[in-house]
Protein backbone atom coordinates (compact mmCIF):
# COMPACT_ATOMS: atom_id res chain seq x y z
CA UNK A 1 0.00 0.00 0.00
CA UNK A 2 1.26 3.50 -0.75
CA UNK A 3 0.38 6.65 1.17
CA UNK A 4 -1.36 9.44 -0.72
CA UNK A 5 -1.43 13.03 0.52
CA UNK A 6 -4.22 15.44 -0.31
CA UNK A 7 -5.33 18.92 0.66
CA UNK A 8 -7.53 18.62 3.72
CA UNK A 9 -10.82 20.32 4.43
CA UNK A 10 -9.53 22.33 7.36
CA UNK A 11 -7.67 25.12 5.58
CA UNK A 12 -4.21 23.64 5.15
CA UNK A 13 -4.44 20.37 7.07
CA UNK A 14 -3.37 17.55 4.84
CA UNK A 15 -4.92 14.17 5.44
CA UNK A 16 -3.52 10.78 4.57
CA UNK A 17 -5.25 7.87 2.98
CA UNK A 18 -4.18 4.47 1.81
CA UNK A 19 -4.40 3.74 -1.88
CA UNK A 20 -3.78 0.32 -3.48
CA UNK A 21 -0.54 -0.12 -5.40
CA UNK A 22 -2.32 -1.99 -8.18
CA UNK A 23 -2.73 -0.05 -11.39
CA UNK A 24 -6.04 1.74 -11.44
CA UNK A 25 -7.89 2.83 -14.58
CA UNK A 26 -7.32 6.51 -15.39
CA UNK A 27 -10.10 8.88 -14.33
CA UNK A 28 -12.52 10.02 -16.97
CA UNK A 29 -11.52 13.37 -18.48
CA UNK A 30 -13.20 16.33 -16.84
CA UNK A 31 -15.99 17.86 -18.84
CA UNK A 32 -15.40 21.50 -19.67
CA UNK A 33 -18.49 23.43 -18.64
CA UNK A 34 -19.80 26.29 -20.81
CA UNK A 35 -17.98 29.51 -20.01
CA UNK A 36 -15.24 27.74 -18.07
CA UNK A 37 -11.78 29.24 -18.62
CA UNK A 38 -8.84 27.04 -19.63
CA UNK A 39 -7.23 27.74 -16.26
CA UNK A 40 -10.32 26.73 -14.31
CA UNK A 41 -10.79 23.66 -16.48
CA UNK A 42 -7.22 22.57 -15.74
CA UNK A 43 -7.72 23.13 -12.00
CA UNK A 44 -10.94 21.13 -12.08
CA UNK A 45 -9.24 18.30 -13.95
CA UNK A 46 -6.35 18.27 -11.47
CA UNK A 47 -8.74 18.17 -8.53
CA UNK A 48 -10.71 15.27 -9.99
CA UNK A 49 -7.48 13.38 -10.52
CA UNK A 50 -6.68 13.87 -6.81
CA UNK A 51 -9.96 12.23 -5.87
CA UNK A 52 -9.42 9.39 -8.33
CA UNK A 53 -5.86 8.82 -7.08
CA UNK A 54 -7.07 8.19 -3.54
CA UNK A 55 -10.32 6.39 -4.24
CA UNK A 56 -9.12 4.44 -7.29
CA UNK A 57 -12.06 5.82 -9.26
CA UNK A 58 -14.13 8.93 -9.66
CA UNK A 59 -15.86 9.75 -6.35
CA UNK A 60 -19.47 8.53 -6.13
CA UNK A 61 -22.14 10.83 -4.68
CA UNK A 62 -22.00 10.81 -0.89
CA UNK A 63 -25.00 9.73 1.16
CA UNK A 64 -24.81 12.78 3.40
CA UNK A 65 -23.02 16.09 3.80
CA UNK A 66 -19.69 15.88 5.62
CA UNK A 67 -16.98 18.46 5.12
CA UNK A 68 -14.25 16.85 7.20
CA UNK A 69 -13.11 13.24 7.01
CA UNK A 70 -12.05 12.17 10.50
CA UNK A 71 -8.46 10.96 10.85
CA UNK A 72 -6.39 10.60 13.98
CA UNK A 73 -3.08 12.02 12.80
CA UNK A 74 -2.66 14.80 10.23
CA UNK A 75 0.49 14.66 8.12
CA UNK A 76 2.77 17.45 6.85
CA UNK A 77 1.35 20.24 4.72
CA UNK A 78 1.16 19.98 0.94
CA UNK A 79 -0.60 22.62 -1.15
CA UNK A 80 -3.20 21.74 -3.76
CA UNK A 81 -2.24 22.45 -7.40
CA UNK A 82 -3.70 25.95 -7.66
CA UNK A 83 -3.20 29.36 -6.13
CA UNK A 84 -5.66 30.98 -3.73
CA UNK A 85 -8.04 33.46 -5.31
CA UNK A 86 -6.73 37.02 -4.93
CA UNK A 87 -8.27 38.68 -1.88
CA UNK A 88 -9.98 41.41 -3.91
CA UNK A 89 -11.52 38.87 -6.29
CA UNK A 90 -12.72 36.69 -3.42
CA UNK A 91 -14.19 39.66 -1.54
CA UNK A 92 -16.08 40.79 -4.63
CA UNK A 93 -17.41 37.28 -5.23
CA UNK A 94 -18.55 36.89 -1.62
CA UNK A 95 -20.36 40.20 -1.65
CA UNK A 96 -22.10 39.32 -4.91
CA UNK A 97 -23.47 36.00 -3.69
CA UNK A 98 -24.01 36.65 0.01
CA UNK A 99 -27.38 35.36 1.17
CA UNK A 100 -29.65 37.61 3.21
CA UNK A 101 -28.93 36.88 6.85
CA UNK A 102 -25.45 35.48 6.14
CA UNK A 103 -22.65 37.96 6.66
CA UNK A 104 -19.82 38.10 4.16
CA UNK A 105 -17.35 37.82 7.05
CA UNK A 106 -18.78 34.42 7.96
CA UNK A 107 -18.57 33.13 4.38
CA UNK A 108 -14.96 34.33 4.05
CA UNK A 109 -14.01 32.74 7.37
CA UNK A 110 -15.51 29.40 6.31
CA UNK A 111 -13.66 29.56 2.98
CA UNK A 112 -10.38 30.30 4.75
CA UNK A 113 -10.88 27.37 7.14
CA UNK A 114 -12.14 24.92 4.52
CA UNK A 115 -9.88 25.49 1.53
CA UNK A 116 -7.52 28.36 2.22
CA UNK A 117 -9.19 30.13 -0.71
CA UNK A 118 -8.05 27.54 -3.26
CA UNK A 119 -10.85 26.61 -5.70
CA UNK A 120 -9.29 23.23 -6.58
CA UNK A 121 -9.08 21.99 -2.98
CA UNK A 122 -10.23 18.38 -2.45
CA UNK A 123 -10.35 16.36 0.77
CA UNK A 124 -9.60 12.65 0.64
CA UNK A 125 -13.24 12.06 1.54
CA UNK A 126 -14.31 13.86 -1.63
CA UNK A 127 -15.32 17.34 -0.41
CA UNK A 128 -14.60 19.81 -3.20
CA UNK A 129 -13.97 23.44 -3.99
CA UNK A 130 -13.69 26.68 -2.04
CA UNK A 131 -16.41 25.72 0.43
CA UNK A 132 -15.67 21.96 0.43
CA UNK A 133 -19.09 20.69 -0.58
CA UNK A 134 -19.64 16.96 -0.79
CA UNK A 135 -21.09 15.72 -4.13
CA UNK A 136 -24.50 14.93 -2.65
CA UNK A 137 -24.70 18.37 -1.09
CA UNK A 138 -23.66 20.05 -4.33
CA UNK A 139 -26.46 18.22 -6.10
CA UNK A 140 -29.01 19.24 -3.46
CA UNK A 141 -27.92 22.87 -3.69
CA UNK A 142 -27.90 22.97 -7.49
CA UNK A 143 -24.12 23.28 -7.75
CA UNK A 144 -23.17 21.70 -11.07
CA UNK A 145 -19.45 22.40 -10.84
CA UNK A 146 -18.06 22.61 -7.29
CA UNK A 147 -14.69 23.76 -8.65
CA UNK A 148 -16.25 26.89 -10.11
CA UNK A 149 -15.62 29.55 -7.44
CA UNK A 150 -18.94 31.34 -7.90
CA UNK A 151 -21.00 28.14 -7.79
CA UNK A 152 -19.13 26.89 -4.74
CA UNK A 153 -19.61 30.13 -2.81
CA UNK A 154 -23.27 30.36 -3.83
CA UNK A 155 -23.87 26.80 -2.65
CA UNK A 156 -21.93 27.21 0.58
CA UNK A 157 -23.68 30.48 1.40
CA UNK A 158 -27.06 28.86 0.75
CA UNK A 159 -26.16 25.98 3.07
CA UNK A 160 -25.00 28.35 5.80
CA UNK A 161 -28.29 30.23 5.56
CA UNK A 162 -30.26 27.00 5.89
CA UNK A 163 -28.26 26.00 8.96
CA UNK A 164 -28.51 29.42 10.60
CA UNK A 165 -32.27 29.35 10.08
CA UNK A 166 -32.54 25.86 11.55
CA UNK A 167 -30.45 26.70 14.62
CA UNK A 168 -32.02 30.13 15.29
CA UNK A 169 -28.93 32.06 14.16
CA UNK A 170 -26.66 30.21 16.57
CA UNK A 171 -23.42 30.50 14.59
CA UNK A 172 -21.61 27.86 16.64
CA UNK A 173 -24.28 25.22 15.96
CA UNK A 174 -24.50 26.20 12.28
CA UNK A 175 -20.74 25.84 11.88
CA UNK A 176 -20.71 22.54 13.75
CA UNK A 177 -23.41 21.23 11.42
CA UNK A 178 -21.52 22.50 8.37
CA UNK A 179 -18.50 20.57 9.58
CA UNK A 180 -19.89 17.40 11.15
CA UNK A 181 -23.41 17.21 9.76
CA UNK A 182 -26.80 18.21 11.11
CA UNK A 183 -27.55 14.70 12.32
CA UNK A 184 -24.55 14.66 14.64
CA UNK A 185 -25.34 18.11 16.05
CA UNK A 186 -28.99 17.17 16.61
CA UNK A 187 -28.05 13.87 18.22
CA UNK A 188 -25.53 15.50 20.56
CA UNK A 189 -27.73 18.49 21.32
CA UNK A 190 -24.92 20.94 20.64
CA UNK A 191 -21.42 21.16 19.22
CA UNK A 192 -20.21 17.53 19.07
CA UNK A 193 -17.35 16.46 21.32
CA UNK A 194 -15.16 15.90 18.28
CA UNK A 195 -11.79 17.69 18.46
CA UNK A 196 -11.83 18.51 14.74
CA UNK A 197 -15.28 20.07 14.96
CA UNK A 198 -14.54 21.97 18.16
CA UNK A 199 -11.32 23.38 16.66
CA UNK A 200 -13.19 24.23 13.47
CA UNK A 201 -15.89 26.18 15.31
CA UNK A 202 -13.39 27.91 17.62
CA UNK A 203 -11.07 28.89 14.76
CA UNK A 204 -13.86 30.49 12.74
CA UNK A 205 -15.39 32.21 15.75
CA UNK A 206 -11.94 33.61 16.55
CA UNK A 207 -11.61 34.98 13.02
CA UNK A 208 -15.05 36.59 13.30
CA UNK A 209 -14.28 38.18 16.66
CA UNK A 210 -11.31 40.01 15.15
CA UNK A 211 -13.45 41.69 12.49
Amino acid sequence: MRRVLLWGALGGVVLSAQAPTETQPPPAPATVQPGMTDSLAKQRSAALKQVAAVMGKAPPPAASFFTVPWVETPVPFSSPPCDPLPAAELDKLVEQVSQEGVKGELIRAVIAEESGGRPCAVSWKGAQGLMQLMPATSEQLGVKDPFDPRQSVEGGAKLLKQLLTKYNNDVSLALAAYNAGEGRVDRDGGVPQIPETQNYVNDIQSKLSKK
